[in-house]
């Protein structure tokens, strides 16, 4: 209707891709409980798909870079459970720096593994809870159930064999979250 309408190409092109995104979405809840089935994929431009999509987006008050080797690492992985990992630590650091701030996206291949960090300037985690954000209910927020970054490590470590930790956070100052996987 849009089209014939004659609507905007770029607007029709951005509605498409909301479908598409709801889609996914839809895709991610029938595999939650689920064997998902494991396809060899680019694990760059995987990420780099998603980050795209979430920046678009989102304000220009967040500066996003993305870093990553100029070649493919190929991964096992479940396209629609990794885009949910990539976009619930993406939300998570903007959260976390209120709107604003930097955001950076580093891939880096180190042997056998290859490591995605995610870094944002937002308010930080204390030491102490290193553990605990990643338990079902844990929240620091005032909205919302703590079931983000339990989903999250669970399709990392449990559906991928891979890891998912805090690399380094100061309160303040911002995070860092770093998942690896294994190259194959």
């Amino acid at each position: 209707i849009l089209k014939s309408d004659n609507v905007a190409e770029t607007t029709v092109l951005e509605i498409e891709k909301d479908i598409i995104r709801l889609q996914n979405i839809t895709d991610r809840f029938s595999k939650i409980g689920s064997e998902p089935i494991l396809e060899k994929k680019d694990i760059i431009s995987e990420t780099q798909n998603s980050f795209a999509y979430l920046q678009s987006r989102f304000s220009k008050q967040v500066v996003f870079t993305f870093k990553a080797p100029e070649y493919p690492i190929t991964v096992s992985l479940n396209p629609a459970l990794f885009s949910w990992t990539i976009e619930n630590l993406v939300k998570n650091a903007i959260d976390a720096m209120r709107g604003r701030g930097k955001l950076d996206v580093v891939i880096d291949l180190e042997g056998e593994f290859v490591k995605i960090n995610i870094t944002d300037s937002g308010k930080g985690i204390p030491k102490k809870q290193f553990k605990n954000i990643f338990e079902p209910g844990f929240t620091t927020k005032k909205r919302g159930w703590g079931l983000g970054l339990s989903l999250t490590k669970r399709i990392v470590e449990e559906y991928h064999d891979g890891k998912i930790k805090v690399l380094n956070s100061e309160v303040n100052k911002g995070t860092t979250f770093q998942i690896s996987f294994r190259k194959i």
